[in-house]
């Protein structure tokens, strides 16, 4: 029941990694990235520094880049001095992802020299160079070909490379083994106008779904417990290509989201959607969900209830057809839980519109949400708009927001407590296992307590009994077999 002040669709986030990780700093979201413990090395091979900023999107782009790394017979290695040199994957969605970006690409500039930059920021290349003109190549996202062609060009490529067969089928992956980032596109066709990732990612590009589904089996076959489906806009996959049949296996599978959740289903692991668009089409996912085929939980960004912001927003919809809808898929799948995010102050808001809000928000009765006060990004369209909000009634309506939120999340989690749910472990600590329910994805969601109980790894799923909660997370104890 999380309520957090920031776009869960474009955090700058520390990556959680099953590969050795250290910082060269204090600042926890600039991670350098160490192949894993039991990869071989090749002897004097050059050795590459690597920074994952930003958002899951992102994170997947990072896992590619470094498994051809990897492939190539690259050392990808933890601290900037180890490095021959250094990628920087940046995130530039608003204002304090850009400027993180660029102050991490200026500290490994400072420490190594050495630096290539790609990402979402990379789509401003004349903003990096002009602050950072020593940097030696920039790209933007999902540039996987240039990147390792610019490698190439200033960090010799290893002459051979007897160990290929050690990258696992799965590549080099950024989260703990029991779980991971499955992105079925690129880009996106809305234009939001506070919004500005298709400027830097383009329109919606989807991947085959035989390769998506190839993807995520590979996955379930090394281990994974948990797939997080990912993209700008997952509800729209395969409308840029008319849904076209592909084929997995031999068989045919229509590249479309409903078809891909039952395929997904067959693995027999947690699948968990992200950053759904609220289309009619998301109506047939909820049988599938009530069925047990894919986790109940949805996460869908409605961003605003009052009709005349989501039309300054471009943004679909209003709360009573919203609230229609929910309540119709609760009626078929009880056990739903639904994640949100919003912005409060967008221009031109008023009071009686942020009412209107937060009376959406009681009578909704989301079990996640995440909020965040409107920024102005360079490049989006909301900027020109009139009235923009001051700071001091964004950041009123920010807390006033939080504190229904907050409300509503700690009378949903007591009304968990005695009831039994299959839990995930992420890990083991001092204190005992911290683990998740269907409930709660990772990083943006709350966790489940087993205090005093060390029995367990991460990537086991045991089942428990709630016994205590508060406004975010559970504690629980084990339910014997």
């Amino acid at each position: 029941m999380t309520v957090e002040q920031f776009d869960p669709n474009n955090p700058v986030t520390t990556v959680q990694s099953d590969v050795k990780q250290t910082t060269t700093l204090e600042n926890p979201a600039k991670v350098i990235a160490e192949q894993n413990e039991n990869a071989k090395h090749v002897d004097n091979a050059a050795r590459i520094g690597f920074v994952s900023l930003g958002c899951p999107k992102n994170l997947v782009d990072s896992e590619r880049i470094l498994t051809q790394l990897r492939t190539e017979g690259y050392d990808v290695v933890p601290s900037y001095n180890d490095a021959d040199m250094v990628i920087v994957n940046t995130c530039g969605f608003i204002d304090a992802a850009v400027q993180e970006s660029l102050d991490t690409i200026g500290e490994a500039l400072k420490e190594n020299g050495k630096v290539l930059v790609t990402g979402c920021l990379g789509a401003k290349k004349d903003e990096i160079i002009e602050l950072h003109p020593n940097v030696l190549g920039v790209t933007g996202p999902h540039a996987y070909d240039e990147v390792l062609a610019q490698v190439h060009e200033h960090v010799e490529k290893p002459k051979h490379n007897p160990f290929v067969d050690l990258i696992p089928d799965q590549g080099v992956k950024l989260t703990p083994k029991h779980f991971a980032y499955l992105k079925i596109s690129e880009g996106c066709n809305h234009r939001c106008t506070f919004c500005i990732i298709p400027s830097m990612r383009g329109d919606l590009d989807s991947r085959p779904v035989g390769d998506v589904l190839g993807e995520a089996k590979r996955l379930a076959n090394a281990g994974v417990k948990e797939l997080l489906v990912i993209s700008q806009d997952t509800s729209a996959y395969g409308v840029d290509v008319k849904h076209k049949m592909d084929f997995y296996e031999g068989m045919p599978v229509k590249t479309h989201m409903k078809a891909l959740c039952e395929e997904l289903a067959k693995q027999g692991i947690w699948i968990r959607l992200h950053y759904v668009y609220p289309y009619p089409h998301v109506d047939d996912i909820i049988p599938l969900m009530a069925e047990g085929k894919i986790l109940p939980y949805l996460d869908i960004p409605f961003q605003h209830a009052n009709k005349r912001i989501l039309k300054l927003m471009k943004r679909p919809g209003s709360s009573d057809r919203v609230l229609e809808r929910i309540k119709n898929w609760r009626e078929i799948c009880p056990e739903l839980v639904i994640r949100s995010t919003f912005i409060v102050g967008f221009p031109g808001e008023t009071e009686e519109e942020f009412e209107e809000l937060l009376d959406f928000l009681r009578e909704a009765k989301l079990d996640r949400v995440g909020c965040f006060k409107y920024s102005p990004v360079e490049g989006a369209t909301a900027n020109d708009l009139p009235d923009h909000v001051p700071e001091d009634v964004m950041e009123d309506r920010l807390q006033r927001f939080m504190s229904v939120q907050a409300e509503i999340s700690a009378q949903k989690l007591q009304d968990r407590i005695g009831q039994e749910y299959l839990v995930l472990v992420d890990e083991v600590n001092d204190l005992g296992i911290v683990g998740r329910s269907y409930m709660d994805a990772p990083e943006v969601d709350g966790k489940v307590y087993l205090s005093d109980d060390y029995d367990a790894e991460p990537g086991d799923m045991i089942w428990v009994q709630i016994i205590h909660a508060d406004e975010h997370d559970v504690w629980g104890v084990r339910v014997e077999d």
